[in-house]
């Protein structure tokens, strides 16, 4: 049998085992209380300004003259004179004597055509006062003649008529001689500037020769593509727009106001786009900053006008929602009329208000309703609508 020492001694070792877990139960000092977490996901915002802006189409083009004509030699000769005008690049006036042929056989043409002229206007007088005394005499015997009616031969009437047409004869020559005459002067028929001379002093034509090629400098023009989607953005499909070309000249980017004055009314069959052409007037008028031909501009036509009109960036914009910011922070979402996309824009006529706030963070699952904190506002975006429109 177990003796008390043996029992006594676990049941002793045990209480103090409790009693030394108490004491240090007793040491240990209580866990501090942390302060709750706020998980709610961090935002920041932008507000919403509503704005009037164009709905304006970008294109390109060559500048090219509304007019070019090649100068042909419509008689035969030897070039006998060239203006010092008459090289590439110079401008003339209208009316202005480029070249001259050798016009001695054209004048001696012009002289016997006159001549001829003179000779049939007096057979023509002369057969007229004639025909004039066979009616006068005519009219004295007739009463005693048996015959009623007088013969046109008696009357000379065919020898008028005949008369009559060797004189319209002699004034055709002489017409065609003074016009082959004054087309040994080549003149330019416009204002212009010479694209290419093709003759030289001493050289000899015939009619069909080309002397060289001139433009008009009244009026540019310019064919601009413009894809069958964009022609919405523009009123009247663009005719009557107003345009701003944009070039470079002398270094330096320099801007022209033109107009489209027509469309082109067909698909081209290569690019698939519609072409519509604007003009400037004068394009050498200024001789400071001249719209030169044959210079390839970018040109920006103005479209269609939309009020209350929103511009966001497009990742903020999925399935034609977005994102704002409750007075209550809290996350909704609103639908937007999306009008046009373009350079990583969308511009919308509805779906905001000015002053809402729009979430410009990536949020990974945002939900209707969400409790969101917003970082430090920084100064609104207010010219989020100009920022825009530049980068388009």
């Amino acid at each position: 049998m177990a003796t008390t020492k043996q029992i006594i001694l676990p049941i002793a070792v045990l209480a103090g085992g409790i009693a030394l877990a108490f004491a240090f139960m007793a040491m240990k000092k209580p866990p501090e209380e942390k302060p709750e977490q706020d998980l709610r996901p961090l935002v920041a915002t932008q507000s919403v300004l509503l704005d009037s802006i164009t709905l304006d189409v970008k294109s390109y083009g060559i500048v090219k003259p509304k007019y070019r004509t090649e100068l042909i030699a419509q008689v035969s000769g030897q070039v006998i004179s060239v203006s010092d005008q008459f090289v590439e690049g110079a401008f003339v006036k209208q009316g202005d004597i480029l070249a001259r042929i050798d016009a001695n056989d054209y004048e001696a043409d012009f002289i016997e055509a006159q001549a001829g002229l003179a000779q049939a206007s007096s057979a023509l007088e002369i057969e007229r006062a004639q025909a004039h005394v066979a009616q006068a005499e005519w009219e004295r015997i007739k009463s005693d003649s048996s015959d009623a009616i007088a013969s046109e031969l008696y009357l000379r009437k065919p020898q008028l008529a005949e008369k009559l047409a060797r004189y319209r004869s002699a004034q055709a020559s002489v017409k065609r001689a003074s016009r082959n005459l004054e087309r040994t002067y080549i003149k330019a028929p416009y204002d212009a500037i010479i694209n290419e001379r093709t003759i030289s002093l001493g050289s000899v034509v015939n009619p069909g020769n080309s002397f060289g090629a001139l433009s008009a400098t009244s009026v540019a023009e310019v064919r601009l593509p413009v894809a069958d989607q964009e022609l919405q953005y523009l009123k009247n499909g663009g005719v009557g727009s107003n345009v701003t070309f944009n070039a470079e000249y002398a270094g330096k980017q320099t801007m022209w106001q033109a107009k489209i004055i027509r469309t082109e009314g067909v698909v081209d069959q290569t690019s698939r786009m519609s072409y519509l052409v604007a003009q400037l007037a004068t394009p050498y008028g200024d001789k400071t900053r001249p719209l030169r031909f044959g210079s390839y501009i970018n040109a920006t036509i103005e479209g269609r006008p939309l009020d209350n009109a929103i511009i966001v960036a497009h990742h903020l914009v999925k399935d034609n929602k977005i994102v704002i910011l409750n007075d209550d922070l809290t996350l909704s979402f609103k639908t937007l009329n999306i009008i046009r996309e373009q350079n990583g824009m969308i511009i919308a006529s509805q779906g905001l208000n000015n002053g809402e706030q729009i979430v410009t963070s990536a949020l990974e699952y945002p939900t209707e309703g969400m409790a969101v904190k917003i970082e430090d506002i920084a100064p609104d975006k207010t010219d989020v609508t100009q920022l825009a429109l530049k980068e388009e």
